[in-house]
């Protein structure tokens, strides 16, 4: 954003100050009224703290309007600074243009509004004698209803927008609208310019062919680049919730051409976004025509015992029921080792995402899918509302308001690039997962007749957590440690969901935390850890190859469409590309 010279607002009347001491005064009384009804009359608070509560908010606020009149108020050139222990003093990156604690006039609206919201999650915490739940999700609502009536997202009380508005003659808002319309039209707020991408030329782009084609999924069998590979082969599972290509973004950022340079033969399974033909589509069908189909074909292809699996997400949790399946089978040494990244199979501690599962929603899910299948624009829409300020009001301020072009960034495009889903399968795994939490459960899942249990899975496993991951929290991801029973490396990423784990050690960004002995607990494991600057992916890569330090030579099958199954079509596909 560039920088830009605010106009100074000029000097008001003695009467216009009174004024402005009245409006501003009463719309603080306003606030502190509706808040204080909302708390004695719609939730049982505890009256003490509530008290408490009150009378800090009448005092700071009284204080600020104090400053503000002892200051000058708008007559002053420049703001007194607010304490530094006061919540109006707080770093926001939404008020990062100067003009925000240099002009008096937006200055006083941004430390009201910041008071405000100090006092509005506190009453929200002060919530007593609900269920857990029912005070979490008044607490998300309330983190969610302050962020979209912060100053910063109204035109008029923005300087930035206000600035660039009188600078373009309101060029801006006529862009902003044309954007807005366009967002309307396709039912997706748009982050990123997607005429910069093109799957298959700079995303999607290491070289491989398809040699399966199902129903559910395509295999991609990726070109070797070293004379020598791993003899056990790795198969990627990306969650079908997504594109595939979040691990092979540009070539800088791909994991798949990072472990196909390190010299592993390299497939992956590229999900169908689902259409009405799969609209009865089940968990089992992921498992068994999905995962366990894609993990005999590459053995079959290579004549190997096992494959290296990768689980991302759901489809890690749904690798762990395949595990499972295997196990009970008697089937187990068909995959050598199970890597998981940001999965959950706990769901007790899953984050805000549950707020999202009960009956109402639940109805709700079913009247988007009465077409056999749910349109992904939704599920975009609640991952986005879960980081609302960074993904939903950030870009209407910026695509809106200032009218600005779009950036090219290809995670924002993937992220944009969204994939339906089997309205059964979908329904069925938010209840017995998410709000049920049936997988931890001993028989209590079946799967193709076999009830299932974690807890015998024996299969060497890596456990990647990311330490602020606001989908998969640490805290669930660490559960899993919990029910299995073969050997665990854990790790913990830094950053979030999607870039803890797409982080290439040529980026040298974040960093990972390790402990060399098993850890109790994931209090323990932070107590203990090792930090190591820089991307976790060497470590995976030590850790698998210690476990199948094996190679061949490429040859044959480990050539893509060299082998029994033959070349159908250039990766990354066509599956990928359907909408």
């Amino acid at each position: 954003m560039e920088s830009q010279q605010t106009i100074e607002p000029r000097l008001p009347t003695l009467s216009e100050m009174q004024q402005w001491t009245n409006v501003i005064g009463r719309a603080q009384q306003l606030l502190m009224e509706h808040a204080a009804g909302v708390a004695g009359h719609a939730l049982p608070f505890d009256a003490e703290a509530i008290a408490g509560i009150q009378t800090s908010f009448a005092d700071e606020g009284l204080a600020l309007w104090q400053r503000f009149i002892d200051s000058g108020g708008l007559l002053r050139e420049q703001p007194a600074a607010p304490p530094a222990d006061s919540p109006t003093a707080r770093r926001d990156r939404r008020f990062a243009d100067p003009a925000w604690t240099q002009n008096p006039f937006y200055d006083l609206i941004r430390q009201s509004y910041l008071l405000v919201s100090d006092y509005m999650t506190r009453l929200a915490d002060a919530v007593d004698g609900v269920d857990p739940k029912a005070k979490a999700k008044l607490r998300f609502a309330t983190s969610g209803m302050l962020d979209a009536m912060a100053p910063s997202n109204f035109a008029m009380m923005n300087p930035t927008v206000v600035q660039k508005t009188i600078e373009s003659g309101g060029e801006n808002l006529v862009k902003g609208l044309k954007h807005m319309l366009a967002d309307m039209q396709k039912g997706q707020l748009t982050h990123t310019d997607g005429a910069a991408f093109e799957l298959g030329r700079n995303i999607a782009s290491t070289p491989g062919k398809v040699i399966k084609e199902t129903p559910l999924y395509q295999l991609i069998h990726y070109e070797p680049t070293t004379p020598r590979v791993l003899e056990t082969p790795l198969l990627i599972f990306p969650p079908w919730i997504n594109r595939f290509y979040i691990l092979d973004l540009t070539p800088e950022k791909s994991f798949v051409k990072w472990a196909v340079d390190q010299g592993i033969s390299v497939f992956l399974v590229s999900w169908k976004s689902a259409d009405a033909s799969m609209k009865d589509l089940i968990w089992d069908d992921y498992i068994l025509h999905g995962q366990i189909d894609a993990i005999d074909t590459v053995r079959d292809l290579l004549g190997v015992p096992s494959v290296h699996a990768i689980g991302y997400c759901v489809a890690g949790t749904t690798l762990a029921a395949t595990l499972a399946l295997l196990t009970a089978r008697g089937e187990a040494d068909k995959v050598a080792s199970a890597t998981f990244f940001t999965a959950q199979v706990d769901f007790t501690q899953a984050g805000d995402l549950t707020l999202f599962i009960d009956d109402e929603q639940l109805k709700l899910v079913d009247q988007l899918s009465s077409s056999g299948f749910l349109d992904g624009r939704y599920m975009a829409a609640t991952f986005n509302l879960l980081r609302g300020r960074d993904l939903i009001w950030n870009y209407v301020v910026n695509n809106y308001l200032l009218g600005q072009d779009y950036p090219p960034f290809d995670l924002l495009h993937w992220n944009g690039d969204t994939t339906n889903l089997p309205a059964r399968w979908h329904k069925d795994y938010l209840i017995r997962l998410y709000r049920d939490n049936l997988l931890v459960t001993p028989g209590a899942i079946s799967i193709d007749g076999t009830p299932i249990d974690l807890s015998l899975i024996q299969t060497p496993a890596y456990v990647q957590a990311g330490r602020e991951d606001h989908i998969a929290p640490i805290e669930s991801v660490w559960k899993l440690t919990e029910h299995l029973s073969g050997p665990i490396r854990f790790l913990l990423a830094g950053s979030g969901h999607i870039a803890g784990v797409i982080n290439p050690p040529s980026a040298g960004k974040y960093q990972y935390w390790t402990c060399d002995e098993d850890q109790p607990s994931l209090a323990d494991f932070i107590a203990h850890a090792k930090e190591t600057p820089g991307s976790w992916w060497p470590d995976w890569l030590e850790w698998i190859t210690g476990l199948t330090p094996a190679t061949v030579a490429v040859k044959g099958g480990r050539r893509p469409g060299k082998g029994r199954l033959k070349a159908l079509e250039d990766a990354p596909g066509r599956y990928v590309r359907q909408r």
